[in-house]
């Protein structure tokens, strides 16, 4: 299999250091960036495609000269146009076939808006551009707790106060849908469960909490049940994190950022990982930031650069078998019929295991 192509990120960040980390974990990667941005006395080597063979332990390095040497927690306005183009030639590659999957180190959203304009959100809008604007979501995949948690926010990042207005039933039906195509065919889960929150509390008592639940959530549970989709809820968000509830269901659709992005941080903070669905490539990132304050002194913890590497390979070897290619043949929304479970409006009992 083709190696994972990890980004430089922000090179002022721990995005650099966090590449020779990864590499002596056992991690099949190449990077991409300026290697004078690597730790001091990191062995490297130059290669001209992803898959070229280096000495044991080198890193093999993409290179990609930046303007200049960059200085650990002091980022460095000039350097926005290369952290940019970095990402525009890993996109490059993972569409070509080259690389097995792309894992982006941080980037300082600040640096690159101030140093080049930078007209999007954040990586993932920029990469569903470069993919040629293709719907996306965010998912925060767990990687060391059982059973896994997977959260998928209908809404991200607005204030909450705009929370109900913008959770419409387009946006919530796109992210069932995608997050249904995607534990398909990168999870390599036949027939997912998928649960859905409710977005007031209790799922709106009926009405008496709030009736986007019953008015809006319901409805459109119901319609995709008929469908064939293995969709469940509303269902109380309170009670859907532990580990029984987790049993019962493969992926959980939050209202909002922090209904989903909560639970999965207190469960699994150093394993967690963020994955973007919907791209027709793998892409995933470590769920940090770039860390200004201990960049270059030694103290980086790569824990959730290595799960979000292992996780692309994982996904980059599920996207490859035949099964899930007959699954979704004809159908990049995931729309089908599954035929392994029966479609009811409940959670299975706890005692349900996966696919």
């Amino acid at each position: 299999m083709a190696r994972v192509l990890l980004t430089c990120g922000e090179p002022a960040g721990v995005g650099p250091e966090l590449a020779p980390l990864a590499l002596a974990a056992g991690a099949d990667i190449v990077w991409m960036g300026d290697p004078r941005h690597l730790p001091q006395g990191t062995a490297w080597t130059p290669v001209e495609a992803p898959g070229d063979a280096v000495p044991p332990g080198h890193l093999p390095g993409l290179r990609h000269d930046f303007v200049g040497p960059a200085t650990p927690g002091r980022p460095d306005h000039a350097h926005a146009a290369d952290v940019i183009a970095v990402i525009a030639r890993a996109v490059d590659l993972a569409m070509t076939g080259q690389v097995a999957a792309i894992c982006t180190a941080p980037i300082s959203k600040e640096a690159l808006i101030r140093g080049a304009g930078f007209a999007f959100p954040g990586h993932t809008e920029f990469l569903a551009h470069l993919a040629g604007d293709v719907p996306v979501a965010m998912m925060l995949a767990s990687t060391t707790v059982t059973p896994p948690c997977r959260v998928v926010p209908a809404t991200i990042h607005i204030p909450l106060a705009e929370v109900p207005a913008a959770l419409t039933e387009q946006a919530l039906e796109q992210a069932i849908r995608l997050t249904h195509a995607a534990l398909i065919r990168d999870f390599g889960l036949s027939a997912p469960r998928i649960a859905v929150a409710g977005l007031n509390p209790h799922a709106g008592e009926g009405g008496m909490m709030g009736t986007q639940d019953r008015d809006l959530i319901a409805p459109l549970i119901a319609r995709l049940r008929a469908e064939g989709l293995h969709v469940t809820g509303p269902h109380p968000a309170d009670t859907m994190f532990h580990a029984p509830a987790r049993a019962r269901y493969d992926a959980a659709i939050a209202c909002y950022h922090d209904q989903g992005l909560i639970p999965i941080k207190t469960l699994d903070f150093d394993g967690g990982v963020n994955v973007t669905l919907g791209l027709p490539f793998i892409r995933t990132s470590p769920d940090h930031g770039t860390a200004f304050d201990i960049a270059g002194k030694g103290l980086a913890d790569p824990s959730s650069t290595i799960a979000a590497l292992r996780l692309a390979a994982d996904m980059a070897a599920a996207r490859a078998l035949p099964l899930h290619d007959d699954i979704l043949r004809g159908s990049p929304d995931g729309r089908h019929r599954s035929e392994a479970r029966p479609a009811t409006g409940r959670m299975p009992p706890a005692s349900g295991k996966a696919p």
